[in-house]
């Protein structure tokens, strides 16, 4: 069964201790497309989490957004140096005072001036962390790929109905090709009839000629083979292994034998049943960039 490549899941972990919460969207891409937005203290992880990405979604534009909060921590996470804030605003307001100024701001300069605050976030590295955040990193990605197979699900149904309805005018075009040739051949004896009367002609010669014009408006040939890649678009998409680049090839060569057979046709109930299937095959086409 097909999967698409939209999909979304997310998976979130709590104690006394934690908070963790892992969100997985994906869309459709050629390759794997991943960005990763993660705490500082997971920035080495990033190849871990790729290759947990590509094993389970294989590709798509993959975006992976991990929050990681530790509880019970009500200091500030800056530290005041006291001393050296004092110091930068007796400093500024003697300044200010040998120019005249009043010194309106030094607070906020003193405040601001380097190593008066000092960040005290921790860089966690603990590796029981890290090991809670891979399984909840694990189950948003299960979530995510179970999206996609109920997304494909609903896509199989779609292209099905798409590749039936093609089928429905495959089937009418091969009905109607006998009469179209009958029609050609009556055609053809009534435009030649009289002629043939009144002129010598070489009998042989003209019978050579109409097989070759029949052999050249003949659609057999791309009937045939529109069935058999219409049967091998079907099979493919009820294999288990990822066909989404192989369902756009035999789309491309589905196109290219309704095309031929609008062209050799020349006939208007065909050409109208070929304008049909290509509408469907357009569907199918813009369907299928978004299988996996």
């Amino acid at each position: 069964m097909i999967k698409s490549m939209t999909g979304y899941g997310v998976a979130g972990f709590e104690n006394e201790h934690l908070a963790i919460q892992v969100e997985v969207r994906t869309l459709n891409s050629k390759m794997l497309d991943l960005s990763i937005r993660s705490p500082r203290q997971f920035a080495d992880k990033e190849s871990e989490i790729r290759n947990r990405a590509q094993a389970i979604l294989d590709r798509g534009k993959v975006s992976i957004s991990i929050d990681f909060l530790v509880k019970g921590n009500q200091s500030l996470p800056v530290q005041l140096n006291e001393d050296l804030f004092k110091t930068y605003y007796a400093t500024f307001e003697r300044l200010a005072a040998t120019v005249g100024e009043k010194g309106a701001d030094l607070f906020k300069l003193a405040l601001q001036a380097p190593q008066v605050m000092v960040s005290t976030a921790m860089d966690r590295e603990d590796s029981e962390d890290w090991a809670q955040v891979k399984l909840v990193l694990e189950e948003a990605l299960i979530r995510c790929e179970s999206f996609r197979v109920d997304e494909g699900a609903s896509l199989f149904v779609k292209l099905k109905e798409n590749i039936d309805l093609i089928r429905q005018g495959w089937q009418a075009i091969k009905a109607e090709e006998p009469i179209r040739k009958e029609k050609i051949q009556s055609r053809i004896r009534g435009h030649f009839s009289q002629w043939m009367d009144e002129h010598a002609f070489d009998a042989n010669r003209f019978e050579q000629e109409l097989i070759y014009y029949f052999e050249k408006i003949d659609i057999n040939e791309e009937l045939v083979r529109l069935d058999t890649h219409l049967d091998y678009f079907m099979k493919c998409m009820d294999t288990e292994v990822s066909q989404g680049k192989k369902l756009g090839f035999i789309s491309q060569e589905i196109g290219r034998e309704i095309n031929t057979i609008g062209s050799k046709a020349n006939d208007a109930g065909i050409q109208k049943l070929v304008i049909q299937m290509k509408d469907e095959l357009e569907k199918i086409k813009e369907q299928s960039l978004n299988v996996l």
